[in-house]
């Protein structure tokens, strides 16, 4: 018998296959034009099937592609968390938040560093977490969602229902303690504004 066609077993090196991935795999996109300009995410979302869970997308106003990159991850983080999956792969096509998520580049931006700062306190409230730089091509429903964001922002397409826009607002950069009150299913605050694009969190009294 050639060394070819020997069993692993009998060769005495024993083979072993990585498990699968069982969790949710997460496209996610931001583009801004004019950078600063007009911006918006997109997040296309598939179990570890390939069934599509979810298409999230939101107008951020006038901010950055990296700013907007960091929202999307920050929506995925988020629907993860609230929907109960512990494993989450970020599979994205901005190699500087990929780097700076895995700390191969330092978050110097001040823009960027809040949003950084949130998504790691995030990453663990899962179990497993993965994140994955791809080329643009290979994320074409991210982006398709991300411009259908910036589309909407500007006036190009209609605005979307609220179960299409399932995406959190953006993170601000300092926490402010406000009072407010629901009606039709819209936060009113009381007592000042909110800037758009910044996450809130409502507590019921």
């Amino acid at each position: 018998m050639s060394p070819q066609s020997q069993n692993p077993a009998e060769s005495g090196h024993l083979a072993f296959r990585a498990p699968a991935f069982d969790g949710i795999i997460a496209y996610c996109d931001g583009g801004s034009r004019g950078n600063p300009g007009p911006a918006g995410f997109g997040v296309y979302i598939q179990d570890s099937a390939g069934s599509v869970l979810a298409e999230l997308s939101q107008y951020l106003g006038a901010r950055t592609n990296n700013f907007a990159e960091y929202s999307a991850l920050l929506a995925a983080l988020e629907f993860a968390i609230a929907h109960g999956h512990k494993s989450l792969r970020i599979i994205s096509d901005s190699e500087l938040m990929v780097k700076q998520m895995k700390g191969q580049y330092r978050v110097n931006s001040p823009e960027l560093r809040p949003l950084y700062e949130e998504a790691r306190r995030r990453i663990p409230q899962l179990d497993h977490f993965q994140i994955q730089h791809v080329l643009r091509e290979k994320n074409r429903h991210a982006d398709r969602l991300a411009n259908l964001a910036m589309d909407r922002g500007t006036g190009r397409a209609p605005a979307a229902s609220p179960a299409a826009d399932l995406s959190p607002p953006v993170p601000a950069q300092k926490a402010v303690m406000l009072r407010g009150f629901v009606k039709g299913g819209v936060v009113h605050v009381l007592g000042g504004e909110l800037p758009d694009g910044i996450f809130v969190k409502v507590i019921p009294e």
